[in-house]
């Protein structure tokens, strides 16, 4: 092969090589922003995920608050209720002690 042939081929080969790293480092890039789309979708699912899990176990928390809360104002007022009832019981017991000592202090001055 002649001289000037061959050198027509490497450039034409050098230019077809400048092309494909052109491409590929284009591909490379296209790629790399592909990634990073799909890496900010993936952590924006995440966010949203983990925001309603977060907003769900809030829910669940505040009901079994409330249930909790329930629970002992039913138990205070039961309590209440088993105190005023035994107040109610010793009402007679108290008044017939306070008329014994003021029949005993009235006694005692005669």
């Amino acid at each position: 092969m002649p001289r000037p042939e061959v050198l027509e081929q490497i450039k034409t080969a050098e230019g077809e090589a400048d092309e494909i790293i052109e491409e590929a480092e284009a591909e490379r890039e296209r790629l790399i922003a592909e990634a990073r789309e799909r890496a900010d979708e993936i952590r924006a699912n995440a966010r949203e995920e983990a925001d309603e899990l977060e907003g769900n176990r809030l829910a669940e928390a505040r009901q079994e608050i409330e249930a909790r809360r329930e629970e002992i104002l039913r138990e205070g007022e039961q309590a209440r209720e088993r105190l005023v009832s035994e107040a109610e019981g010793n009402v007679s017991e108290a008044v017939e002690y306070a008329l014994e000592r003021f029949e005993e202090a009235v006694h005692a001055q005669t």
